[in-house]
């Protein structure tokens, strides 16, 4: 990427320019010392007067007020704050009209700037106060007052925090009294510029010891230019995050977020845009460009006739694309189209901010939209894909802590699909997005991880844990045997890396990762799982076993049994099993192969993934009330099997025998009321209760016998 840059035979302004601002993508006002503020048209190149101020105003900065708020969203902004030499601030329509001139500072104000919500304004001048004021212009509060002029504020991305500098000191200010204040020496000399990007939480200053910093909002220091020329004036961030600005005199930077300047790359086609290139992805075999008026989809088939429809809003900041479609964010909505450029959805959900979403916070696959929301971190909104609407019974998605990053994966069945995400402890979780009544269970996948990313092309998924590169071959291990979820991780040291390295993406069997300097890092991984996970979809279970035997390594094999397991293969699983030398689980699995009924089989291969209540309902809905007592009694869920025992009045003195032998086992007393209660005069008679236990077993026998048409479910003979 290049900056474009074009300068007209005869200036606009006859001073200095000492503020600009957009409204749009193609759209942008200036102002400067002729007292002039001017509307620039890039598509046009036209330039219009909008207003011309008092002689006695000197513009320093310009902020517009925020557009993306209310039920009723502006496409653009309407209004935006002024400030001056004077020691005033001022309120002017897009027209140019001033509504109100406030005398905010004894000296000049020398920055402005809105909150997010368009809520409050802060104001810092040569005086050294920062002031909070209403959006009518009233003065909340003065939150601060330093000895030394303040160049520059910020709002944090929560609009709770004032990022503002003091000499050569960056301050970050909560505006809840008593609230812990940051400090810490940023620069060498005075710091001129800051700016807080909402949507990766990244701090940039600039100052006069020459260099621009990248900053974490806890002050860390995570980019430091080299020395330049002359001091850096000004900085700021793209809003999408990705890029930012640096200026100085007779300079120009366009730096990404770890702070390396880009390069254009060599192209093999050359494509030609009628306006200006916003944004563009490649991936899934088609490139989408997004310009200032329009979307191309190109074919990697076929460059030479791309899909283009118009677009509601030139200001894309962020493109996703999945197997089947491809999303557009732009400063209003989200909308989902086909790659042959066929509108499909635009999921809404209360309180959307737009303009705050990027690649770690919204998610796609070829069923489901999930975006983390904004306002309360801790939760996801999930969507179908088809209609935009929420998925299942519309329930969001509710973590303990803050979520940082979310991805889905991108195969298999809408009920299978799985989101991982990372929570602010940097632990790494996975859930189903389904949601129908019951909770979904969160399980941790691993800890101190800082990055991740699903496959394209079947559902592995790689991070960065600490120093160590992590593939998981097959996550969903966790919901059918997690002990040996060790067994099928892939490992390797990842320090090469250095500090700060994300993955950029994970296609075919290459990871490509970006280190803290910028420079891209790719990483082979085996084919092996990915054609393993290929057939497991196609069922060629046969051809799964060869392909484990031909490889011979353990992690094949634990994929295997885990899949062979998810799958009701028990057959497979057994093989599997053996080869990694889970001998107590093969017994387990020739114990299920020697059960009377399917029913039985199937609540057994439940109860061998942990999924106990569902092994219990698939009992009672055959009407096996002894086998789902039993399984109670075995697993020593005492206070269930007694339930279920007086709830379908059978075997309640099966149960009180066995909880009598388990506690003359230990040498210990009764003392649940339940159990004391039902024991009351009755005696234990085993030979009676081994009749009834016979009883019930043939029972059961007779009824798969007669219904004997249908075939156990995933067990082969």
């Amino acid at each position: 990427m290049r900056l474009k840059i074009s300068l007209l035979k005869e200036p606009k302004h006859q001073e200095l320019v000492s503020c600009v601002g957009w409204t749009t993508a193609e759209e942008l006002y200036s102002c400067s010392d002729d007292h002039q503020i001017v509307k620039w048209n890039l598509l046009t190149s036209e330039t219009t007067q909008i207003v011309k101020l008092p002689d006695d105003i000197y513009p320093i900065d310009f902020h517009w007020f925020p557009k993306s708020l209310g039920v009723k969203k502006q496409t653009q902004a309407e209004s935006f704050v002024l400030t001056s030499s004077d020691g005033k601030f001022h309120l002017i329509s897009k027209l140019g009209r001033v509504e109100k001139s406030v005398e905010a500072h004894c000296g000049a104000v020398l920055a402005g700037r809105w909150n997010y919500e368009g809520t409050a304004l802060v104001t810092v001048g040569e005086d050294g106060q920062i002031k909070i004021w209403s959006k009518t212009g009233m003065l909340r509060s003065t939150l601060a007052q330093q000895g030394t002029p303040v160049y520059s504020v910020a709002w944090g991305p929560d609009s709770e925090k004032v990022l503002y500098t003091a000499g050569k000191q960056l301050i970050i200010k909560p505006l809840q009294p008593n609230a812990k204040v940051l400090q810490w020496k940023a620069h060498d000399g005075i710091i001129l510029k800051v700016d807080w990007n909402s949507v990766n939480d990244l701090i940039l200053s600039a100052g006069e010891d020459c260099k621009y910093k990248v900053w974490d909002s806890y002050g860390r220091p995570l980019y430091n230019s080299q020395p330049h020329e002359h001091p850096i004036t000004s900085v700021a961030w793209a809003p999408d995050g990705e890029l930012f600005a640096v200026g100085s005199f007779h300079t120009l930077r366009l730096c990404d977020k770890t702070g390396v300047r880009n390069v254009l790359n060599d192209a093999v086609d050359l494509l030609e845009f009628r306006d200006r290139v916003i944004k563009a992805s490649l991936n899934y075999a088609h490139l989408v460009v997004s310009t200032s008026l329009q979307c191309y989809v190109f074919s990697t088939k076929n460059w030479n006739t791309p899909i283009i429809f118009d677009l509601k809003e030139g200001t894309v900041s962020l493109i996703l694309q999945a197997e089947r479609h491809f999303l557009l964010v732009d400063g209003s909505s989200i909308y989902l189209y086909s790659y042959e450029g066929r509108f499909i959805s635009s999921p809404k959900f209360p309180g959307m901010r737009t303009d705050i979403l990027n690649a770690q916070t919204v998610s796609l696959s070829n069923d489901t939209i999930a975006i983390r929301d904004k306002a309360d971190e801790k939760i996801i909104f999930l969507f179908e894909a088809s209609t935009g609407k929420p998925l299942g019974d519309g329930k969001f998605l509710s973590h303990k802590n803050e979520i940082l990053e979310i991805a889905l994966d991108q195969k298999g069945l809408t009920n299978d699909r799985k989101i991982a995400f990372i929570d602010k402890n940097r632990d790494l979780c996975i859930t189903s997005v389904k949601r129908f009544g019951k909770e979904e269970q969160i399980i941790k996948l691993g800890t101190m991880v800082h990055t991740l990313a699903w496959n394209d092309t079947c559902n592995i998924l790689c991070g960065l844990q600490d120093t160590r590169f992590i593939v998981w071959y097959y996550p969903n291990t966790v919901y059918v045997d997690r002990d040996i979820l060790p067994k099928t991780l892939y490992e390797r040291d990842a320090s090469e890396f250095s500090k700060n390295p994300h993955i950029v993406s994970f296609v075919g069997n290459q990871v490509t990762i970006r280190r803290a300097d910028g420079s891209l890092v790719h990483i082979s991984i085996t084919p092996y799982p990915a054609i393993l996970h290929e057939y497991v979809s196609s069922s060629k279970w046969e051809d799964a076993v060869r392909l484990c035997r031909f490889v011979k390594e353990q992690t094949m094999w634990a994929c295997l049994a885990a899949m062979a397991v998810a799958n009701r293969d028990m057959t497979t699983a057994e093989i599997a099993y053996a080869a990694i030398g889970e001998i107590d689980k093969v017994q387990y699995i020739n114990s299920i192969k020697n059960l009377p009924s399917k029913e039985s089989k199937m609540a057994h291969i439940l109860l061998f993934s942990g999924n106990i209540q569902e092994a219990e309902i698939v009992l009672l809905q055959a009407g096996l009330v002894y086998q789902a007592i039993q399984i109670n009694i075995n697993l020593y869920n005492w206070e269930r099997a007694l339930e279920l025992a007086v709830k379908y009045k059978t075997h309640v003195d099966t149960v009180l025998a066995y909880r009598q032998k388990f506690l003359e086992t230990f040498g210990k007393q009764e003392t649940n009321k339940r159990y004391l209660h039902y024991a009351e005069g009755l005696q234990i008679d085993w030979e009676k209760i081994k009749a009834k236990i016979e009883m019930e077993i043939t029972k059961e026998r007779e009824q798969s016998s007669s219904s004997q048409s249908s075939k156990s479910i995933g067990l082969k003979p």
